[in-house]
């Protein structure tokens, strides 16, 4: 009997073993804010069959880059090191473990008579010897840059459950030209667009999910008008109703977008199509004076969260939108604006005013005591990246506003644009396609 009750034992003990083995390994848990960087090491590019090697460590640099900004990563990129090959049979782990790797990737590229670019990828956990992920791209030279990313965000994907941010882009109001006009770049700053060019005021760029359209208010009539643009074939319309026509916000994953207007004399936020045709009214009149702006969605589309002045001073504000309720969300500071909802659908950010100076704060939904994220200099318009891991902002910090980025907790805040003149109201796409 004793004999069958430890075999029973060993044999429970066993599957436990097993499977807590058998689960998939939790390599980065984002929700942790005392993240610890795992360290990754990065070589310069193999030889890989197929056509010559490409002297070339660009590929190597472009990847430790992308993979740097999510701020996962403490990155040697190995300068002038190569090793024998891409694959497992290729390294010695025990080596690299020495040298404190946890994570190892392999990058081999070649090009053929045709100028066919092909690069291989491994990512390998050093420290269980195994291989997480393999891939092979082919294409022109000049599609390297977007090569890279496929890959990071498959590798990001993998560790961490989520698809990162690297497709996406932000757009910002930019006066480098002397008049305030929108502009795009991607996730990292680069490749900067200029999107308008009105000589006039433009404010609150806001880009659908999708990424291909882009709504924003300008002054190019004398007044705050809405302007709605497809940014694949440049065509468009406008809201020009009688008064303000300010704040759009894209619902999620719809062709529709929300702003606010007072050509019924008070400010309401309405519904509108990419037409400029309204749809409906989504808040009602509560005042002849009553100010309602500033809407944003949570990611199921069956809430808002909007800036109000109906309890004396702008305060954020959720409606319901299936039992028609509406709440009031902060309490804490006497001026809350500009709140954006969490692709996460649990938290908001916003800027808030205490004390003459402006902060970036979160809250969550139950109304507990908001987070400031932010201490140093003015900070404004906050947006969240698709996958909520990170918040892009305007900053005041070096005398002039700038763009700027950092975690979800508020930490490895930097700048994000290298740009003359002053940069303001960044909006965070989501992944585009």
């Amino acid at each position: 009997m004793l004999k069958k009750i430890n075999l029973f034992v060993m044999l429970i003990f066993f599957l436990i073993l097993h499977s807590v083995y058998a689960t998939d390994y939790e390599y980065i848990e984002i929700k942790n804010p005392y993240l610890n960087k795992i360290p990754i090491g990065i070589p310069s590019s193999a030889v890989i069959s197929g056509g010559s090697l490409i002297e070339d460590s660009s590929v190597s640099d472009l990847l430790s880059e992308t993979l740097a900004f999510t701020n996962y990563f403490k990155i040697d990129k190995l300068p002038g090191e190569k090793i024998n090959g891409v694959l497992i049979k290729d390294l010695n782990f025990k080596k690299l473990r020495e040298k404190g790797y946890e994570l190892f990737i392999t990058c081999g590229f070649s090009i053929n008579k045709s100028k066919v670019l092909r690069i291989e990828f491994r990512l390998f956990d050093v420290v269980r010897e195994k291989r997480l992920l393999g891939k092979i791209y082919k294409s022109y030279y000049t599609e390297k840059r977007n090569i890279v990313r496929r890959f990071a965000t498959n590798v990001v994907k993998y560790l961490t459950g989520k698809d990162g941010f690297f497709n996406s882009k932000i757009a910002f109001v930019s006066k480098v030209t002397g008049h305030k006009e929108v502009y795009t770049c991607d996730f990292d700053g680069k490749n900067i667009k200029q999107i308008t060019n009105h000589k006039s005021i433009t404010l609150t760029p806001a880009m659908s999910i999708d990424g291909r359209w882009i709504a924003y208010t300008s002054y190019i009539k004398g007044k705050p008008d809405l302007y709605i643009r497809n940014l694949k074939n440049n065509t468009g319309f406008t809201v020009s109703k009688k008064g303000v026509n300010i704040t759009p916000a894209w619902l999620p994953n719809q062709k529709k977008l929300a702003a606010s207007l007072s050509y019924t004399n008070d400010q309401g936020i309405y519904l509108i199509n990419t037409n400029g045709r309204i749809v409906k009214r989504l808040t009602k009149k509560w005042s002849k004076w009553g100010i309602d702006l500033s809407p944003t969605f949570s990611p199921d589309g069956k809430r808002m969260a909007f800036v109000s002045n109906r309890s004396g001073m702008p305060q954020i504000f959720i409606k319901n939108f299936e039992d028609k309720s509406v709440r009031r969300l902060t309490y804490f500071g006497r001026y809350n604006t500009s709140p954006k909802w969490s692709p996460t659908g649990d938290k908001i950010i916003y800027s808030s005013m205490a004390k003459g100076k402006i902060d970036i704060f979160m809250t969550e939904l139950n109304g507990e005591e908001p987070v400031m994220l932010t201490t140093t200099g003015d900070n404004e318009s906050p947006s969240w990246s698709p996958d909520g891991t990170h918040i892009v902002f305007s900053s005041r910090r070096e005398g002039v506003d700038k763009i700027y980025i950092m975690t979800l907790f508020g930490t490895d805040q930097r700048r994000l644009l290298e740009m003359e003149g002053k940069q303001t109201s960044p909006f965070w796409s989501g992944n585009i396609k």
